[in-house]
Protein backbone atom coordinates (compact mmCIF):
# COMPACT_ATOMS: atom_id res chain seq x y z
CA UNK A 1 0.00 0.00 0.00
CA UNK A 2 1.31 3.81 -0.52
CA UNK A 3 1.21 5.33 2.86
CA UNK A 4 1.04 9.27 3.38
CA UNK A 5 4.15 10.99 3.93
CA UNK A 6 5.79 11.22 7.20
CA UNK A 7 4.59 7.75 8.37
CA UNK A 8 7.27 5.27 9.24
CA UNK A 9 7.10 1.77 9.02
CA UNK A 10 7.63 -0.41 11.97
CA UNK A 11 8.23 -4.25 11.23
CA UNK A 12 5.74 -4.41 8.76
CA UNK A 13 3.44 -2.05 9.86
CA UNK A 14 2.82 1.20 9.15
CA UNK A 15 2.09 4.12 12.01
CA UNK A 16 1.22 7.26 11.48
CA UNK A 17 2.00 10.28 12.95
CA UNK A 18 -0.59 12.13 15.20
CA UNK A 19 -0.98 15.14 12.80
CA UNK A 20 -1.48 13.28 9.68
CA UNK A 21 -4.82 11.66 10.83
CA UNK A 22 -7.60 13.95 11.98
CA UNK A 23 -11.20 14.04 12.17
CA UNK A 24 -11.27 16.18 8.96
CA UNK A 25 -8.57 14.64 6.87
CA UNK A 26 -7.70 10.72 7.35
CA UNK A 27 -7.66 9.73 3.47
CA UNK A 28 -4.75 7.65 1.79
CA UNK A 29 -4.23 7.41 -1.51
CA UNK A 30 -4.82 4.12 -3.79
CA UNK A 31 -2.74 2.99 -6.31
CA UNK A 32 -4.74 4.70 -9.22
CA UNK A 33 -4.12 8.37 -7.90
CA UNK A 34 -7.44 8.47 -5.85
CA UNK A 35 -8.09 8.61 -2.54
CA UNK A 36 -9.82 6.71 0.11
CA UNK A 37 -10.89 7.67 3.85
CA UNK A 38 -10.25 5.47 6.74
CA UNK A 39 -12.90 5.58 8.59
CA UNK A 40 -16.41 4.89 6.63
CA UNK A 41 -20.04 3.72 7.67
CA UNK A 42 -20.89 0.69 6.97
CA UNK A 43 -25.01 0.41 6.11
CA UNK A 44 -25.81 -3.39 5.68
CA UNK A 45 -28.97 -4.02 7.94
CA UNK A 46 -30.81 -7.08 7.46
CA UNK A 47 -33.66 -6.00 5.26
CA UNK A 48 -36.41 -8.03 7.18
CA UNK A 49 -35.93 -6.43 10.49
CA UNK A 50 -34.50 -2.89 9.48
CA UNK A 51 -37.27 -0.22 9.83
CA UNK A 52 -38.00 2.07 6.49
CA UNK A 53 -36.21 5.09 6.82
CA UNK A 54 -32.75 4.06 9.60
CA UNK A 55 -30.32 3.81 6.67
CA UNK A 56 -31.64 7.48 5.51
CA UNK A 57 -31.27 8.86 8.82
CA UNK A 58 -28.13 7.10 9.57
CA UNK A 59 -26.26 7.96 6.85
CA UNK A 60 -27.57 11.87 7.22
CA UNK A 61 -26.30 11.71 11.11
CA UNK A 62 -22.84 10.01 9.87
CA UNK A 63 -22.13 12.75 7.75
CA UNK A 64 -23.34 15.26 9.78
CA UNK A 65 -20.62 13.95 12.39
CA UNK A 66 -17.76 14.17 9.69
CA UNK A 67 -17.72 10.27 7.96
CA UNK A 68 -17.00 10.94 4.61
CA UNK A 69 -17.05 7.29 3.23
CA UNK A 70 -20.27 5.43 3.02
CA UNK A 71 -19.96 1.36 2.19
CA UNK A 72 -22.90 0.33 0.43
CA UNK A 73 -24.25 -2.46 -1.69
CA UNK A 74 -27.59 -3.30 -3.97
CA UNK A 75 -28.00 -6.23 -2.31
CA UNK A 76 -28.10 -4.17 1.07
CA UNK A 77 -32.11 -3.37 -0.15
CA UNK A 78 -31.16 0.11 0.86
CA UNK A 79 -29.14 2.22 -1.36
CA UNK A 80 -32.47 4.48 -1.99
CA UNK A 81 -32.14 5.52 1.41
CA UNK A 82 -28.48 6.11 1.36
CA UNK A 83 -28.68 8.15 -2.20
CA UNK A 84 -31.38 10.69 -0.72
CA UNK A 85 -29.28 10.82 2.18
CA UNK A 86 -26.05 12.01 0.42
CA UNK A 87 -28.48 14.12 -1.98
CA UNK A 88 -29.80 15.39 1.01
CA UNK A 89 -26.90 16.50 2.39
CA UNK A 90 -25.15 18.21 -0.48
CA UNK A 91 -28.78 20.04 -1.16
CA UNK A 92 -28.43 21.48 2.13
CA UNK A 93 -24.90 22.86 2.07
CA UNK A 94 -22.97 20.07 4.37
CA UNK A 95 -20.79 18.37 1.64
CA UNK A 96 -20.28 18.35 -2.25
CA UNK A 97 -20.33 15.04 -4.50
CA UNK A 98 -16.68 15.06 -4.46
CA UNK A 99 -16.26 15.27 -0.41
CA UNK A 100 -18.36 12.04 -0.31
CA UNK A 101 -16.50 8.41 -1.38
CA UNK A 102 -18.99 5.82 -2.24
CA UNK A 103 -18.32 2.01 -2.11
CA UNK A 104 -21.01 -0.06 -4.55
CA UNK A 105 -20.64 -3.72 -5.07
CA UNK A 106 -21.21 -6.42 -7.93
CA UNK A 107 -23.30 -9.12 -6.47
CA UNK A 108 -22.88 -12.58 -7.03
CA UNK A 109 -25.90 -12.96 -9.98
CA UNK A 110 -24.12 -10.30 -12.17
CA UNK A 111 -20.71 -11.84 -12.61
CA UNK A 112 -21.39 -12.82 -16.97
CA UNK A 113 -19.55 -9.50 -18.62
CA UNK A 114 -22.96 -8.66 -20.26
CA UNK A 115 -24.66 -8.09 -16.87
CA UNK A 116 -21.68 -6.24 -14.88
CA UNK A 117 -22.28 -2.04 -16.30
CA UNK A 118 -26.19 -3.08 -16.04
CA UNK A 119 -25.84 -3.79 -12.51
CA UNK A 120 -23.33 -1.00 -11.57
CA UNK A 121 -26.14 1.27 -14.11
CA UNK A 122 -28.85 -0.05 -11.27
CA UNK A 123 -26.66 0.77 -8.41
CA UNK A 124 -26.25 4.45 -9.60
CA UNK A 125 -30.37 4.86 -10.74
CA UNK A 126 -31.10 3.69 -7.44
CA UNK A 127 -28.53 6.01 -5.54
CA UNK A 128 -29.63 9.19 -7.82
CA UNK A 129 -25.93 9.51 -8.64
CA UNK A 130 -24.07 10.23 -11.73
CA UNK A 131 -20.65 8.06 -10.87
CA UNK A 132 -19.55 5.74 -7.56
CA UNK A 133 -16.09 5.78 -6.16
CA UNK A 134 -15.29 2.83 -5.66
CA UNK A 135 -16.91 -0.30 -7.11
CA UNK A 136 -16.00 -3.84 -5.93
CA UNK A 137 -16.55 -7.69 -6.82
CA UNK A 138 -18.60 -8.60 -3.48
CA UNK A 139 -17.43 -12.05 -3.65
CA UNK A 140 -15.35 -14.26 -5.92
CA UNK A 141 -18.31 -16.61 -5.92
CA UNK A 142 -21.07 -16.52 -9.17
CA UNK A 143 -24.94 -17.21 -8.81
CA UNK A 144 -26.82 -18.34 -11.43
CA UNK A 145 -27.71 -15.17 -12.96
CA UNK A 146 -31.70 -13.52 -12.98
CA UNK A 147 -34.14 -12.05 -10.29
CA UNK A 148 -33.31 -13.76 -7.35
CA UNK A 149 -29.95 -12.49 -5.47
CA UNK A 150 -30.05 -15.67 -3.56
CA UNK A 151 -31.05 -18.54 -6.29
CA UNK A 152 -32.02 -21.71 -4.49
CA UNK A 153 -33.23 -25.07 -6.28
CA UNK A 154 -36.46 -26.89 -5.22
CA UNK A 155 -34.00 -28.94 -2.57
CA UNK A 156 -33.09 -25.27 -0.89
CA UNK A 157 -29.79 -25.74 -2.37
CA UNK A 158 -27.83 -22.34 -3.49
CA UNK A 159 -27.25 -22.39 -7.42
CA UNK A 160 -23.83 -21.74 -8.26
CA UNK A 161 -22.59 -20.29 -11.54
CA UNK A 162 -19.43 -20.54 -13.08
CA UNK A 163 -17.91 -17.19 -14.26
CA UNK A 164 -14.16 -16.22 -15.67
CA UNK A 165 -13.61 -13.60 -12.69
CA UNK A 166 -10.72 -12.30 -15.91
CA UNK A 167 -13.43 -11.58 -18.05
CA UNK A 168 -15.87 -10.01 -14.82
CA UNK A 169 -13.19 -7.73 -14.27
CA UNK A 170 -12.84 -7.03 -17.92
CA UNK A 171 -16.03 -5.87 -17.84
CA UNK A 172 -15.66 -3.40 -15.14
CA UNK A 173 -12.66 -1.89 -16.46
CA UNK A 174 -15.29 -0.44 -19.17
CA UNK A 175 -17.31 0.76 -17.00
CA UNK A 176 -14.23 2.92 -15.06
CA UNK A 177 -13.80 3.88 -18.89
CA UNK A 178 -16.57 5.39 -19.16
CA UNK A 179 -16.46 7.50 -15.87
CA UNK A 180 -19.49 5.30 -14.18
CA UNK A 181 -16.75 3.99 -11.75
CA UNK A 182 -13.57 6.31 -10.36
CA UNK A 183 -11.81 3.27 -8.95
CA UNK A 184 -12.22 -0.63 -8.63
CA UNK A 185 -11.91 -3.42 -6.41
CA UNK A 186 -12.64 -6.51 -4.84
CA UNK A 187 -13.79 -8.20 -1.89
CA UNK A 188 -13.59 -11.46 -0.05
CA UNK A 189 -10.22 -12.84 -2.32
CA UNK A 190 -8.00 -14.65 -1.53
CA UNK A 191 -4.34 -14.26 -2.69
CA UNK A 192 -4.98 -16.68 -5.29
CA UNK A 193 -7.46 -15.22 -7.08
CA UNK A 194 -6.02 -11.71 -5.98
CA UNK A 195 -2.97 -13.30 -8.43
CA UNK A 196 -5.46 -14.31 -11.07
CA UNK A 197 -6.45 -10.35 -11.71
CA UNK A 198 -3.01 -8.91 -11.52
CA UNK A 199 -1.79 -11.21 -14.02
CA UNK A 200 -4.75 -11.06 -16.70
CA UNK A 201 -2.97 -10.78 -19.80
CA UNK A 202 -3.42 -7.17 -20.68
CA UNK A 203 -4.60 -5.66 -17.58
CA UNK A 204 -5.45 -2.19 -17.60
CA UNK A 205 -6.85 -1.04 -14.18
CA UNK A 206 -5.33 -3.48 -11.26
CA UNK A 207 -8.00 -3.43 -7.95
CA UNK A 208 -6.99 -0.92 -5.78
CA UNK A 209 -8.60 -2.28 -2.63
CA UNK A 210 -9.57 -5.63 -1.57
CA UNK A 211 -12.28 -5.90 1.02
CA UNK A 212 -11.79 -8.51 3.81
CA UNK A 213 -12.61 -9.38 7.58
CA UNK A 214 -10.45 -7.28 9.70
CA UNK A 215 -9.95 -6.89 13.56
CA UNK A 216 -7.67 -8.06 16.37
CA UNK A 217 -8.54 -11.24 16.67
CA UNK A 218 -8.14 -11.57 12.61
CA UNK A 219 -5.34 -9.22 11.94
CA UNK A 220 -4.91 -10.74 8.40
CA UNK A 221 -0.50 -10.33 8.54
CA UNK A 222 -0.15 -12.51 5.23
CA UNK A 223 -2.84 -11.18 3.19
CA UNK A 224 -2.17 -7.58 4.56
CA UNK A 225 1.76 -8.14 3.53
CA UNK A 226 0.90 -9.24 -0.09
CA UNK A 227 -1.48 -6.80 -0.40
CA UNK A 228 0.90 -4.37 0.28
CA UNK A 229 3.28 -5.50 -1.53
CA UNK A 230 0.74 -4.66 -4.76
CA UNK A 231 -0.40 -1.56 -3.52
CA UNK A 232 -3.87 -2.89 -2.45
CA UNK A 233 -5.54 -0.94 0.03
CA UNK A 234 -7.09 -3.50 2.57
CA UNK A 235 -10.67 -2.53 4.09
CA UNK A 236 -11.57 -4.12 6.92
CA UNK A 237 -14.95 -5.10 7.52
CA UNK A 238 -16.43 -6.78 10.78
CA UNK A 239 -13.29 -4.21 12.29
CA UNK A 240 -14.95 -4.23 15.93
CA UNK A 241 -16.08 -7.97 15.59
CA UNK A 242 -19.97 -8.26 14.52
CA UNK A 243 -23.16 -8.72 15.52
CA UNK A 244 -24.17 -11.92 16.77
CA UNK A 245 -26.12 -12.80 13.53
CA UNK A 246 -26.86 -16.64 13.21
CA UNK A 247 -27.41 -16.67 10.02
CA UNK A 248 -24.26 -15.39 8.86
CA UNK A 249 -22.11 -15.54 12.14
CA UNK A 250 -20.02 -18.02 13.76
CA UNK A 251 -21.33 -18.18 17.24
CA UNK A 252 -18.36 -19.61 18.81
CA UNK A 253 -16.03 -16.75 17.91
CA UNK A 254 -15.62 -14.86 21.56
CA UNK A 255 -17.55 -11.64 21.97
CA UNK A 256 -14.17 -9.51 21.15
CA UNK A 257 -15.33 -5.76 22.66
CA UNK A 258 -14.84 -7.75 25.56
CA UNK A 259 -11.67 -8.14 25.45
CA UNK A 260 -9.57 -7.84 28.61
CA UNK A 261 -6.41 -5.79 26.95
CA UNK A 262 -8.76 -3.71 24.68
CA UNK A 263 -10.79 -2.98 27.49
CA UNK A 264 -7.75 -1.84 29.67
CA UNK A 265 -5.93 0.12 26.67
CA UNK A 266 -9.05 1.71 26.36
CA UNK A 267 -9.87 3.02 30.33
CA UNK A 268 -6.02 4.25 29.66
CA UNK A 269 -7.41 6.90 27.04
CA UNK A 270 -11.08 7.22 28.24
CA UNK A 271 -11.69 5.53 25.12
CA UNK A 272 -14.11 2.32 24.53
CA UNK A 273 -12.46 -1.32 23.48
CA UNK A 274 -14.48 -0.70 20.06
CA UNK A 275 -12.75 2.76 19.60
CA UNK A 276 -9.39 1.36 20.57
CA UNK A 277 -9.82 -1.74 18.13
CA UNK A 278 -10.67 0.89 15.44
CA UNK A 279 -7.50 3.27 16.20
CA UNK A 280 -5.13 -0.14 15.83
CA UNK A 281 -6.57 -0.54 12.03
CA UNK A 282 -6.32 2.75 11.12
CA UNK A 283 -3.02 3.41 12.72
CA UNK A 284 -1.85 0.40 10.69
CA UNK A 285 -3.35 1.92 7.67
CA UNK A 286 -6.33 -0.35 6.79
CA UNK A 287 -9.40 1.63 5.64
CA UNK A 288 -12.27 0.33 8.04
CA UNK A 289 -16.42 0.37 8.29
CA UNK A 290 -18.16 -0.42 10.96
CA UNK A 291 -21.65 -0.38 10.84
CA UNK A 292 -24.04 1.13 12.89
CA UNK A 293 -27.57 2.40 12.92
CA UNK A 294 -27.36 3.60 16.29
CA UNK A 295 -27.18 7.04 16.25
CA UNK A 296 -24.80 7.89 19.44
CA UNK A 297 -22.63 4.81 18.20
CA UNK A 298 -22.09 6.29 14.71
CA UNK A 299 -20.76 9.42 16.88
CA UNK A 300 -18.55 7.53 19.01
CA UNK A 301 -17.45 5.45 16.46
CA UNK A 302 -16.03 8.32 14.62
CA UNK A 303 -14.21 9.37 17.57
CA UNK A 304 -11.20 7.95 17.04
CA UNK A 305 -8.63 10.90 15.84
CA UNK A 306 -7.65 12.27 19.73
CA UNK A 307 -5.39 9.99 20.44
CA UNK A 308 -2.97 7.34 19.41
CA UNK A 309 -2.05 3.78 20.35
CA UNK A 310 2.05 3.44 21.20
CA UNK A 311 4.37 1.06 19.55
CA UNK A 312 4.02 -1.47 22.51
CA UNK A 313 0.43 -1.24 22.51
CA UNK A 314 0.29 -2.03 18.37
CA UNK A 315 2.20 -5.12 19.51
CA UNK A 316 0.23 -6.33 22.22
CA UNK A 317 -3.15 -5.67 20.22
CA UNK A 318 -1.59 -7.75 16.91
CA UNK A 319 -0.68 -10.77 19.52
CA UNK A 320 -4.03 -10.87 20.16
CA UNK A 321 -4.82 -12.26 16.43
CA UNK A 322 -6.67 -15.84 17.35
CA UNK A 323 -7.05 -16.42 13.26
CA UNK A 324 -10.71 -16.31 13.88
CA UNK A 325 -13.63 -15.61 11.63
CA UNK A 326 -16.85 -13.93 12.47
CA UNK A 327 -18.06 -14.46 8.81
CA UNK A 328 -17.54 -17.57 7.77
CA UNK A 329 -19.80 -17.74 4.70
CA UNK A 330 -20.07 -21.65 5.38
CA UNK A 331 -23.30 -22.20 3.51
CA UNK A 332 -21.44 -21.22 0.40
CA UNK A 333 -18.20 -23.69 1.15
CA UNK A 334 -18.66 -26.26 -1.34
CA UNK A 335 -18.43 -23.29 -4.32
CA UNK A 336 -15.34 -24.03 -6.11
CA UNK A 337 -14.79 -20.20 -5.93
CA UNK A 338 -15.32 -20.13 -1.98
CA UNK A 339 -12.13 -18.36 -0.55
CA UNK A 340 -11.58 -19.25 2.40
CA UNK A 341 -10.50 -22.42 2.13
CA UNK A 342 -7.21 -21.19 1.43
CA UNK A 343 -4.65 -20.09 4.06
CA UNK A 344 -4.96 -16.38 2.79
Amino acid sequence: MIYLEGSRAVQGRTVFADMELTAQSHRIPLSDGNHIPLLGLGTYGDPRTTPKGTALECVKRAIDVGYRHIDGALVYFNEHEVGQAIREKIADGTVKREDIFYCGKLWNTFHPPELVRPALERTLQTLKLDYVDLYIVELPMAFKPGNEFYPKDENGKHIYHHTDLCATWEALEACKDAGLVKSLGVSNFNRRQLELLLNKPGLKHKPVSNQVECHPYFTQPKLMEFCRQHDIAIVGYCPIGSSRDPSWVNLTSPPMLEDELLVSIGKKYNKSSAQVALRFNVQRGVVVIPKSFNLERIKHNFQIFDFSLTEEEMKSIEALNKNIRFVNLLMWSDHPEYPFHDEY
